[in-house]
């Protein structure tokens, strides 16, 4: 652990407040129990790795388990199993377009053959022809090839004709087909409310077509991010005003594009347009209607909620400006979510592939068709539960290591007085300053969010199983759980978060800490509305002007690309990742502004700028101090709730 300090968490509040000192190992009980429980997770993968045959993951098996490309073992009371499969290397389905979302799994007959079809087989004799000419019987062992066009029993034993055109998936030797109208059928399963498969199909050929166009506005959709994170830099004293007037101007400008395009389409000649394209003109001319009137809906609201704010922007322009500062000092902050998702995508790697391992352990059981199925008897059948409940404790734990590192090194930067005093590197000290003292913190915080999402996770579970089954008042009470557990959910991230940086500034538990923090927060409740309304709503417009931006961009593209086709599904894809990418780069900045806000407060609490009680804060915050302090003296009484916000702490 590296914890070289047995000293209480705890801190007296009688001695005197100094922060960035007494570091001390905080929740050591709770970082022993996550080790333990990463100890299980070990546990659980070198169990499935060791008993789940990896060559079943790998070379796959057929419905009678035999594994492909090797000798097999015969099992006691499994008709076709012990086979020879030296020569069979890939497994191919009779029927692989019948999905089973249900069970996870392909429902059809599997087995080990020779070669793939590259081509389409129409018919049974051209089945019988692949089978003598590749030497690959793609029927099932209890009929030659010879018979394949002559048997009655080559209807069930043989695949459903047409045979698509296959091709091994590369390190797990599967038949997939190649054919794109099979991969139609497995959207349909999953896209439950398209009923009509040439609306599936025009959606399918439009992303298809437009992929270029897609992939250049990704890219737009970055470059726009980054230059929005370089004004924030430079510009974040005005940033608000900026943002505020480029989303009022952009929303007003994409409304009327949206209903000009809409009054242009549908005054365009109709015996101009082929019948094979006057069902997608229809398309895209309703698709348009949406657009507008959403567009309009959307901007009504945002002028509404701009005039309701106007008036509580000063501090959370002081905090813009500073966390410009901040970035300015520590660059590689911008790089934190990138190294997040790294860890995330490492973790889920590891999550994924114990899964899939786990997934082929046990004894082989003969289900109701008489194949054969894997399954864990006992209570090792349950480890998978406990797989699932480490994959969102772990997660919440790395992303409370990047909030607790986040935190830390704006917290340094902070409570330095003389800025030329930082650290070389911030980001890396707060890392030191996490792995030393603070995992325990962070795996009790974690934990408690897991708490909160596995019933939520539960009762969805439940929701999706009885879909159609269950009365109006239980479907009722089951989404408003749900709601109600989400909003627990946010709540205690963002109490979370709060906590993270108090342990950052005093080195207590987390217990005290999270105490601490909704004490400060709740003692500048309208500070914190006017931040969590104003600051988060501006870089929530940050995130819409660069969606807006790259959506309007989209249209203007795919309305006028040559080929004809529907643009609906291409332009959500985009605006989605559009907006992931923002969220990506405005996150940090959100968690930077929270982070300056509860030290500012702090600040204030415990200093009054009176000799031997200097305020840490930047001079933009000093001016706002000051200036509040005179407007709350003008004001005489009508400034009470303001001048308790500002009172110092009495020792």
């Amino acid at each position: 652990m590296g914890c070289c300090s047995s000293a209480s968490a705890a801190q007296s509040s009688k001695r005197e407040w100094k922060p960035l000192e007494d570091r001390s190992c905080t929740d050591i009980p709770w970082l022993l129990l996550f080790i333990l429980f990463c100890v299980g997770m070990g546990f659980i993968c070198g169990f499935s790795v060791a008993t789940g045959a990896a060559a079943r993951l790998v070379s796959g098996y057929d419905s009678y388990g035999n594994i492909c490309g090797q000798r097999n073992a015969k099992l006691e009371a499994i008709p076709n199993s012990g086979l020879d499969h030296t020569n069979r290397k890939y497994v191919f389905f009779l029927d692989p377009c019948n999905l089973d979302l249900i069970n996870r799994k392909i429902k059809s007959i599997a087995l080990c053959v020779a070669a793939c079809p590259r081509e389409e087989l129409k018919t049974l004799s051209d089945v019988q022809k692949f089978a003598e000419i590749n030497g690959s019987a793609l029927c099932t062992y209890n009929i030659k090839p010879s018979e394949y066009t002559q048997s009655s029993k080559s209807a069930g034993l043989c695949p459903k004709l047409p045979v698509p055109a296959s091709a091994p998936i590369p390190f797990f030797h599967r038949c997939a087909p190649v054919n794109i109208s099979c991969y139609a059928k497995f959207a349909e399963a999953l896209i439950t409310f398209v009923s009509d498969n040439s609306v599936l199909h025009r959606l399918i050929s439009g992303v298809m077509t437009s992929k270029e166009i897609i992939l250049g506005l990704c890219l737009l959709s970055l470059v726009l991010s980054m230059i929005l994170m370089v004004i924030i830099r430079y510009i974040s004293r005005v940033l608000v005003w900026i943002l505020t007037i480029l989303v009022i101007l952009g929303s007003l400008g994409g409304t009327g594009v949206l209903w000009w395009l809409y009054a242009k389409q549908r005054r365009s000649p109709k015996e101009t347009v082929i019948p094979e394209q006057l069902q997608i003109a229809e398309d895209n001319l309703r698709a348009l209607l949406i657009y507008a009137i959403s567009a309009t809906v959307f901007t009504v609201i945002l002028f509404l909620i701009m005039l309701v704010m106007r008036k509580r922007v000063a501090l959370t322009i002081a905090l813009f400006h500073v966390a410009g500062k901040v970035f300015i000092h520590l660059p590689l902050l911008v790089f934190q979510p990138f190294w997040t998702f790294f860890a995330l995508v490492l973790f889920w790697a590891y999550w994924i592939m114990t899964l899939l391992f786990l997934g082929t352990t046990g004894s082989a059981v003969q289900n109701e068709q008489g194949f054969v199925e894997y399954k864990i008897s006992g209570p090792l059948q349950y480890m998978w539960w406990y797989h699932v409940v480490g994959l969102i404790w772990i997660s919440e734990f790395i992303l409370a290591c990047q909030q607790m590192t986040v935190a830390g090194a704006v917290v340094t930067y902070y409570f330095t007085r003389d800025k030329r005093n930082l650290p070389f590197t911030p980001i890396l000290a707060s890392v030191n300053r996490l792995i030393r003292y603070h995992l325990g913190t962070v795996a009790k915080g974690s934990f408690i969010i897991t708490l909160v999402k596995i019933p939520r996770m539960i009762l969805m579970y439940i929701h999706s199983q009885l879909k159609g089954k269950e009365n109006a008042c239980a479907r009722c009470m089951l989404k408003s759980c749900i709601c109600c557990l989400w909003c627990l959910e946010k709540c205690l991230n963002y109490l979370n978060q709060n906590a993270y940086t108090a342990t950052a500034i005093n080195s207590t538990n987390f217990c005290t800490s999270a105490k601490d923090a909704f004490v400060i927060l709740v003692e500048n409740a309208l500070r914190v509305a006017a931040i969590n309304t104003v600051g988060d709503f501006m870089l929530f417009l940050g995130k819409v002007l660069i969606v807006c931006s790259t959506g309007l961009a989209g249209i203007m593209l795919l309305n006028y690309q040559q080929d004809y086709t529907v643009w609906v599904l291409p332009l959500i894809i985009v605006c989605l990742f559009a907006f992931l990418v923002a969220h990506c780069f405005l996150s940090i900045y959100e968690m930077v502004v929270d982070v300056l806000f509860l030290c500012f407060a702090i600040d204030t609490k415990y200093n009054d700028g009176s000799p031997g009680r200097e305020f840490y804060m930047d001079k933009v915050l000093m001016e706002f101090v000051e200036n509040s302090r005179k407007a709350m003296k003008e004001a005489g009484k009508g400034g009470a709730a303001d001048a308790r916000e500002l009172k110092p702490m009495k020792y």
